[in-house]
């Protein structure tokens, strides 16, 4: 039998896998008012502007919209908040996204769109949400309420009178569906399914009729009751049994390492499972989509392990250990590098939000992530074994061969220039494409924030998010790494951060094509239109906001195009260009693409 972890055969993880709420939001509403409520007039107790008051109580402060027919009335109530603010979007798909990224910054997200046409383009941005564990709500201007029911054809429909295509869409997309077509429920409903996306911390789906959006009811009439999630708590005797079963484990190992995972955000439990590395000496070690939840100025932080792609000497410490804890991971064939980690299940504690598995055996239920490891770190006995181990064989990376006076830019003397922009005020955003290898292999300062989509990996979503992450996090400066084949999908919303005053340095990388789709199965669909795309930037800039742009070729022009960034333009959105040679790729996409393509391409099982 199979046992190795990431391989065809393991076992897909249970639903239900969830953590607390965010950490500056709350949850499940309580049904009755406080006597201290105050009355409002019936302009503010509507349902529009309960909406608004609940999505600021959750801790959203921005939305990101399109407008259609059926949601203006429904903007006027939601924009007439004093604490919300709307950040109008080009595009459904990348409003989606940069609800997304502002969840990621925010603990919570939320984007407001049209009827179907709108909906149903915004679809694949919420998918990518849940697949990444992001509590994003999505609202939608619906039917007037009295078309509900009836045999009328509406128009942004497919044309028959079942409404319903939209809904049964997001349904395998979203924790939960809200369709209020009338205000009896409406309150229940929309608190509903609030404290539902933060409790699962996944999307949910409010359709809003079109027609009541202005409209009083005495359920809105007093300021909503404030969010009070009851927290969620591990069943005593569960933890102390996963916490004795792990410790008799962990004692006969020899050189236990740990390893955080994804699922380490929705858990909360970054603090926790460093608190446990602090104890007990084991290496810590990160998979690529949980780069940035653990300080990597940490003393015994190993780097990404990340199969024949890790950092140097990562994997080896790992593979070879004879125990490893394995923190929220996420085993897909991307992660895993086609299906090729050499790990066994026998030798893994798998430590799920809300679960924990040993050594492929007993599994304990209704633990949470953070109180098992933080209970573990009191008893745990401190073993540096393997630690020593990386120690003793570790050799320092070294540098990249210094381009010559103009000599071509190689993308790998770029991210030397890269690393040294990297403070407790930046962040990083890095798109589906060889950025995941290149930005995986920058050392991130404390403070640093890291984001990528690995789980979904959907090309263009890096213009989106960049734009949802910079709004709610306005004392960063935004560092995105793009591709040019990705930025041809989504290229339109620069003016959404333009339109704002984000300060974001977005560095498009032009290699003439989908590199990373090359390395896997290359074509001649892989090859695409170059763009002047200094030149679109300037044009959407149009003179109004504050935007400077740049084309480098070689490694002076970079200096100081990042010179220029980060002094004189550091006010202003940068964009910079870099021309590269299309075969400039790291070394680890070349590894894992070859290992990706193989697993892609396995024939056909017997029959």
């Amino acid at each position: 039998m199979d046992t190795k972890i990431g391989s065809i055969d393991t076992c897909k993880p249970t639903t239900g896998d969830v953590g607390s709420p965010p950490s500056n939001a709350v949850a499940t509403i309580q049904d009755s008012a406080p006597t201290t409520a105050t009355s409002l007039d019936s302009s503010e107790a509507t349902l529009g502007r309960h909406l608004a008051r609940r999505l600021v109580q959750a801790g959203v402060t921005d939305i990101f919209s399109v407008p259609g027919d059926f949601n203006l009335t429904l903007l006027d109530h939601l924009i007439a908040e004093p604490e919300l603010n709307n950040i109008g979007c080009c595009n459904e798909l990348n409003a989606g996204y940069a609800a997304d990224g502002y969840a990621r910054s925010r603990g919570v997200g939320a984007c407001v769109v049209t009827f179907t046409v709108g909906g149903l383009s915004v679809l694949n941005a919420i998918a990518g949400a849940y697949s990444e564990n992001l509590p994003v709500i999505c609202i939608v201007g619906g039917p007037n309420s009295n078309d509900f029911g009836t045999n009328r054809i509406l128009h942004h429909t497919i044309g028959l009178p079942d409404f319903s295509q939209e809904l049964r869409c997001f349904q395998t997309v979203t924790c939960y569906q809200a369709v209020v077509n009338n205000l009896e429920d409406a309150h229940e409903q929309i608190d509903k399914a609030i404290s539902t996306a933060l409790k699962e911390s996944k999307p949910v789906y409010i359709s809003i009729s079109c027609n009541l959006a202005a409209t009083p009811h005495p359920t809105f009439a007093r300021d909503p009751v404030p969010f009070a999630l009851t927290p969620r708590m591990s069943n005593k005797m569960g933890l102390e049994a996963a916490v004795e079963a792990t410790l008799e484990f962990l004692n006969k190992a020899v050189k236990p390492v740990m390893v955080g995972g994804p699922k380490l955000r929705v858990a909360k439990a970054s603090d926790a499972f460093v608190e446990l590395a602090d104890a007990s000496g084991y290496p810590l070690a990160v998979m690529p989509s949980a780069k940035g939840f653990v300080p990597e100025n940490h003393p015994h932080f190993i780097g990404t392990y990340w199969g024949a792609v890790s950092t140097p000497f990562c994997s080896e410490i790992v593979e070879s250990a004879d125990a490893y804890i394995f923190a929220g991971p996420i085993f897909n064939d991307y992660s895993s590098v086609g299906y090729s980690l050499l790990l066994k299940k026998e030798k893994a504690i798998i430590v799920h939000p809300d679960r924990v598995v040993v050594a492929n055996g007993p599994t304990f239920g209704c633990v949470l992530m953070s109180d098992f490891f933080r209970e573990l770190a009191k008893r745990v006995k401190r073993n540096e074994t393997a630690y020593e181990n990386y120690h003793r064989i570790f050799v320092p990376e070294g540098k990249p061969l210094k381009c010559k006076p103009r000599e071509p830019l190689r993308v790998n003397a770029m991210f030397q220039h890269i690393q040294k922009m990297l403070s407790s005020e930046t962040a990083v955003i890095a798109e589906t494409g060889d950025s995941w290898f290149n930005c995986q292999k920058l050392k991130l300062p404390k403070g640093c924030g890291y984001e990528f989509q690995m789980q979904y990996g959907s090309i263009g979503w890096s213009v989106g998010a960049t734009l949802g992450y910079a709004q709610a996090s306005p004392n960063k400066r935004v560092l995105s790494f793009i591709g040019d084949g990705s930025f041809q999908v989504t290229a339109q919303d620069i003016s959404t951060m333009i339109r704002n005053g984000q300060k974001t340095i977005i560095f498009l990388i032009n290699n003439g094509g989908y590199t990373i789709e090359v390395e896997i199965h290359d074509g001649p669909y892989n090859v695409i239109k170059n763009w002047n795309y200094t030149g679109l930037v300037d044009a959407i800039h149009n003179g109004e906001g504050k935007c400077w742009t740049t084309k480098v070729r070689y490694e002076e022009e970079l200096v100081e195009a990042i010179k220029t960034a980060t002094m004189e333009k550091k006010d202003s959105l940068c964009f910079i260009e870099v021309i590269v040679h299309k075969d400039d790729t790291s070394k680890e996409l070349l590894e894992w693409g070859s290992r990706v393509a193989a697993a892609n391409g396995r024939p056909p099982n017997p029959q």
